[in-house]
């Protein structure tokens, strides 16, 4: 069955002018998902769908290559543009990540128009189509040994890819021997607290402000965070010389939630610190990969492999769901992180593993990362331009952290940003504040994320937090 415009029940007039990829892309999905058209029905040509419309090809063409990329579409010369898969449909949250805004769609009757919670990618842009293809591949030729306990370290052909992956990408001289797979950074902090508390550490330095998710996890399992300040050049290693930790967790490459990237002259102090102390660095690589307007900022591991733990995941690059990430461990806390990782849950996932590998080994994974950090730029500035707008009338009203990642700061000295929340949030969008961040008191923000929201929707929030403030 062929399908068009009348048949998908679109109306041009609804889309939005600036918008009109995504919102045909999202006509499509629901159309797909409430059962209007079914696996194997075929799409019009772009060229048909456009005139239909009155739109230009090229709009099609976006969204159709949209849907493609998630798998829910296939295109082939002769068969034309068809439906592969039905969705399944998104379930409504009902509890905040470590790192979502307090003021949740939990707390409402319905739920928010928009949610600017920050560490989400646009999920949309899930590469489906080259995860199902490896996947089938990874089902097809492996054995049946892969169906059994993993090694506690990892799959070995995932970890050699990974290190491989982190020399070219992040400059670390590494082993497989050396990388553990976790399940995402949230494990790495667990299996590390836990190894520390065993050797009699009490304490953890850590960013203030920092990511809150990142401060309660250490604390849960045992450590005490101390709070050592961040400025512009990152965090002040003066302060965390005064101190009484012995370990500090920092994210040097886009710092959480500034988005400072360290200087090189508190990387040479801070990795001097650990070299005089006997200290331990735990480096999160908080969205090392997701840069625009700066060149990579180099990696602290590559120059003290002793004295650094380095830790990354695909939740940002991919999906948080699927549970992936690293550990680069240093030899002298290996045996007591692996004891640790196989006690908590034996080994991770197996086949995601493969599938990864094989991802990165085919050139799929960087592809992805390059097509996501496009898209994320033009959402960067869409909300930027917005904001300068919205901010204006706040006297000393910043917009930072704009260079890389997935989220922005927007200081607002003077303002109760949680007042300002709760505001927003009567008004159905959802933001993080600055203050939730933070061990000491400080000017209030916000914290916004704009990778996973349409330029429709962050222009919409800028004016929603420009009324905000005016009232």
């Amino acid at each position: 069955m062929t399908t068009g415009a009348d048949f998908l029940q679109l109306d041009p007039a609804a889309a939005p002018p600036s918008g009109r990829a995504s919102w045909l892309a999202a006509r499509i999905h629901d159309a797909v998902l409430d059962g209007v058209v079914g696996v194997g029905d075929r799409l019009p040509p772009s060229r048909q769908l456009a005139a239909e419309l009155g739109w230009s090809r090229g709009v099609v063409v976006e969204a159709y290559q949209r849907l493609t990329e998630q798998g829910l579409l296939t295109a082939r010369s002769r068969a034309g543009t068809r439906v592969a898969l039905v969705p399944a449909p998104l379930a409504t949250p009902d509890a905040a990540t470590p790192d979502a805004a307090p003021f949740t769609a939990a707390a409402t009757t319905a739920p928010p128009a928009i949610d600017l919670g920050p560490g989400v990618p646009d999920l949309d842009r899930f590469p489906r189509a080259a995860w199902l293809r490896a996947e089938r591949e990874v089902l097809t030729r492996s054995s049946v040994t892969a169906l059994r306990y993993g090694d506690p370290a990892g799959d070995l052909g995932l970890r050699t890819a990974l290190a491989g992956w982190l020399a070219t990408h992040r400059g670390l001289r590494t082993t497989p021997e050396a990388v553990v797979i976790v399940s995402g950074v949230a494990q790495t902090l667990a299996l590390t607290a836990h190894v520390l508390r065993r050797s009699g550490h009490r304490a953890i330095a850590v960013e203030d402000p920092g990511s809150r998710g990142a401060r309660d996890e250490l604390a849960y399992w045992g450590l005490r965070p101390v709070g050592v300040p961040v400025d512009d050049e990152g965090l002040r290693v003066d302060e965390l010389e005064a101190g009484p930790a012995r370990v500090v967790l920092t994210t040097p490459a886009h710092q959480y939630p500034t988005g400072v990237a360290m200087s090189p002259r508190r990387r040479t102090r801070l990795l001097g610190w650990a070299a005089r102390t006997g200290g331990l660095v735990i480096e999160d690589d908080y969205d090392a990969e997701h840069r625009y307007d700066r060149t990579p900022t180099p990696a602290l591991h590559p120059s003290a492999p002793e004295s650094v733990l380095h830790t990354g995941s695909v939740s940002k690059a991919l999906a948080p769901a699927l549970r992936l990430g690293w550990a680069v461990v240093p030899a002298h806390l290996r045996a007591a992180f692996l004891e640790a990782k196989y006690a908590s849950d034996i080994c991770a996932p197996g086949l995601p593993q493969l599938v990864l590998e094989r991802l990165i080994g085919n050139g799929a994974y960087d592809q992805h990362l390059r097509r996501a950090r496009r898209h994320q730029r033009n959402r960067r500035d869409v909300l930027v331009a917005a904001l300068n707008t919205a901010v204006a009338q706040v006297p000393g009203a910043r917009i930072s952290g704009v260079a890389a990642g997935l989220h922005l700061l927007v200081d607002l000295p003077g303002v109760d940003d949680v007042a300002l929340a709760r505001a927003l949030l009567a008004d159905g969008v959802v933001v993080d504040t600055l203050s939730r961040h933070r061990l000491a008191p400080g000017p209030g923000g916000l914290v916004l994320g704009y990778a996973a929201r349409s330029p429709h929707q962050l222009r919409a929030a800028a004016d929603a937090i420009a009324r905000a403030l005016a009232r």
